[in-house]
């Protein structure tokens, strides 16, 4: 069920730039927060995200999904696609980002979609406190013009995560590789997952994808062996197979 969006103080501009058959959400020129191929507008066409969905290898039909930062929507659009059983949540603080989400062909769907502008932080810490059930995926990735908000890599948030997860739950956070903090927001979710955590640089190297369990240890030969993508459609496994595979090798490069 939709709630009412609030306005905030959050102030980045967003635009969107078209060109090649493609849109793309930005706050400056050289940070691309999200692109869309207007042909295919439920196509994973950034490459972190298919890491992102990289949370199927330990849970193929999570319930219930809440994603931090909307952007473009493309995790939000792809989910709702692919994972129709799911119960979705989408956090966004930016109310002019929320304004372009028809821009973006969001679906309006508030059987399925409940839409918040709120900050992730205050969310994650109600939903600690409050959801009892929790969970299944959090999905973490809410960047502004100055990179990852502060309320969103401190010790408190990523504890506050945990307790918000189901007890199989997995929370995924976005993180940028060369950020100087990295090594310390890193810490800060192993910490907070007892160090139940994997970490997969994207393909291009520039975003850092962390996946931390809770419950169930992360293993290696699970991952190795998962083929989560079986009964998916070929648009799936099109888009998510290559990756998938990529993380599995990762996984025994680490073990």
């Amino acid at each position: 069920m939709s709630r009412p969006l609030v306005e905030t103080s959050s102030g980045d501009a967003p635009f969107v730039f078209s060109a090649d058959g493609h849109k793309s959400l930005y706050f400056t020129l050289d940070q691309l927060q999200s692109r869309m191929c207007s042909a295919h507008p439920n196509q994973l066409e950034v490459d972190y995200t298919r890491t992102m969905m990289g949370f199927l290898l330990f849970n193929r039909r999570p319930a219930s999904i809440a994603m931090i930062g909307l952007g473009g929507g493309s995790l939000l659009k792809f989910c709702y696609r692919h994972l129709p059983t799911a119960r979705l949540t989408m956090i966004e603080i930016n109310p002019q980002v929320i304004a372009l989400r028809h821009e973006f062909e969001v679906p309006d769907d508030p059987q399925r979609i409940e839409l918040l502008c709120a900050d992730g932080a205050d969310f994650v810490r109600d939903a600690a406190a409050n959801n009892s059930a929790g969970y299944d995926v959090l999905l973490v990735d809410g960047f502004d013009s100055a990179g990852l908000a502060p309320s969103l890599c401190s010790q408190r948030f990523y504890n506050d995560c945990y307790q918000a997860l189901s007890p199989q739950g997995v929370m995924v956070a976005n993180l940028h590789h060369d950020d100087p903090q990295h090594a310390l927001f890193t810490a800060r979710i192993r910490l907070a997952f007892d160090g139940n955590v994997l970490e997969v640089a994207s393909q291009e190297k520039s975003n850092s994808i962390l996946f931390a369990r809770k419950g169930k240890p992360i293993s290696m030969e699970e991952i190795r062996q998962s083929n989560p993508l079986k009964n998916f459609d070929p648009e799936v496994r099109t888009q998510l197979q290559r990756e998938f595979a990529r993380i599995s090798w990762e996984a025994t490069q680490i073990a």
